[in-house]
């Protein structure tokens, strides 16, 4: 049996040592306590894998003690239990996320049972959350198209020196995905990668995240806490979105490359570590150069190997091959049976451009197989003007671009008012009947 770590909270000294002796003899460690302070002390101190919580405390409302259990460590299972409860205790008990409540006098034999299911439901959501995460950690790098051969064949070659690397290429193309098979094929794989999305984070925390800071340090710093660096210590530090940093931390993160050193906010010692740094960026940092938004040296520094990720219009061909991992992939996250795609609903999928490229590609077949009933997912599953925008740019004249665009506006806005055509025209600040003309013209379809 797997050692699981449970806590006990009861202000009665004799209940505390019956359900710590029968979970004790039943192979878990215990710890317990009388009151709902020191038992949130505890829950962040130890992380125990169950709480087994009184209503009654002397201090707190057991109620109030299971809302902030599940604040600070939501995936804690917790079993209330009370000598004098109401249908109601065990309505709100439930409703903030116990997962049994027992009532006293209890059983040797109830108390048993309760652990080892909510013990084994706790087991099972774990389980499933590191498959998901592995299945889509191991996501192979769907294509076959020559561009997609192409940058396989360079990060092969890429991964085995320990040279920075910088990922050029549009949101959504491909890049951390890249920069993981980098990590994955290097001579650091068993290393940690650690990731930093620049543009995700405040400017005035960013300094924190990377360099770590030391307690006290600022408001806030209630402990010491290790940066990105100092985590990817003899691994890879992965920093996606670099264009988006500031110009005094882009100086500090200079300074870290050249020297292999830093010191935490607010920290005197200096901290050596070794870390190979691939960065990626869907800007033209040369252009940022040119405007002062990004340093010079930096950006030489950081481009020592580049590498161009294509946009997913320019290798359309991979489109089929992307459709059906991302089938079998969401089914199996969502334990369905993988649904087929129509010859005509992948060639409309192949006619749009993409501009949100693969990621754009993977949400809308997850939310098709969400979303479809069907085995079969076809033209009618997915409205074109909703989900894929037209490239205007690919017509010869004004008129054509202009009128196709007309037309895909007005479908969006009937179909955000429910195709209610009096209301779309108010919306629009045009006549109905001549709403109702363009519907005509542009063979609109209304739904029966």
């Amino acid at each position: 049996m797997v050692e699981s770590l449970i806590l006990v909270v009861d202000d009665e000294e004799g209940i505390r040592d019956t359900i710590s002796g029968i979970l004790e003899d039943e192979g878990y460690k215990v710890l317990s306590t009388s009151t709902g302070t020191e038992a949130l002390n505890m829950v962040k101190e130890y992380n125990p894998d169950l709480v087994i919580l009184d209503i009654l405390l002397p201090d707190l409302n057991g109620i109030e003690v299971l809302t902030e259990i599940k604040n600070i460590r939501p995936n804690i299972s917790v079993i209330m239990i009370s000598g004098h409860g109401t249908s109601d205790d065990i309505v709100k008990s439930i409703k903030f996320g116990a997962e049994d409540y027992l009532e006293k006098p209890l059983t040797l034999n109830r108390i048993v049972v309760t652990v080892q299911n909510a013990l084994e439901k706790r087991a099972l959501e774990i389980e499933n959350i590191l498959l998901k995460q592995s299945i889509w950690k191991k996501r192979p790098f769907i294509g076959e198209s020559q561009k997609i051969k192409q940058l396989k064949e360079q990060i092969e070659i890429i991964a085995k020196s320990n040279s920075r690397v910088l990922i050029f290429g549009e949101s959504g193309s491909g890049k951390e995905l890249v920069a993981h098979l980098l990590h994955e094929k290097s001579l650091r794989a068993d290393k940690p990668f650690v990731e930093l999305n620049c543009a995700a984070i405040p400017q005035e925390l960013i300094e924190s995240e990377l360099f770590g800071h030391e307690k006290g340090s600022f408001t806030g710093a209630f402990e010491r806490k290790k940066g990105k660096f100092e985590l990817a210590h003899e691994g890879t530090l992965f920093l996606d979105e670099i264009g988006d940093m500031s110009l005094t931390t882009q100086s500090k993160v200079l300074r870290v490359i050249e020297t292999q050193e830093f010191q935490r906010v607010g920290g005197s010692k200096n901290i050596k570590v070794d870390v190979r740094i691939i960065a990626a960026t869907n800007k033209d940092l040369l252009d940022e150069v040119r405007k002062g938004n990004f340093r010079e040296d930096l950006y030489f520094r950081l481009n020592v190997i580049p590498i161009e990720v294509p946009p997913l219009r320019e290798h359309k061909e991979d489109i089929p091959l992307l459709v059906n991992y991302f089938l079998e992939h969401f089914a199996t996250e969502y334990g369905q049976k993988p649904k087929k795609i129509t010859p005509e609903a992948l060639k409309k999928l192949e006619s749009y451009n993409w501009p949100g490229n693969v990621r754009e590609l993977k949400n809308m077949i997850e939310r098709l197989v969400i979303m479809t009933k069907s085995d079969l997912i076809t033209n009618k599953d997915f409205n074109i003007s909703e989900t894929l925008h037209q490239d205007y740019f690919s017509y010869n004249t004004l008129k054509e671009a202009r009128d196709s665009f007309e037309r895909d506006f007005i479908i969006k806005k009937l179909e955000e008012n429910n195709w209610n055509v009096s209301k779309t025209a108010e919306i629009l600040d045009v006549e109905r009947s001549n709403l109702h003309r363009k519907i005509k013209a542009y063979n609109i379809k209304t739904p029966s």
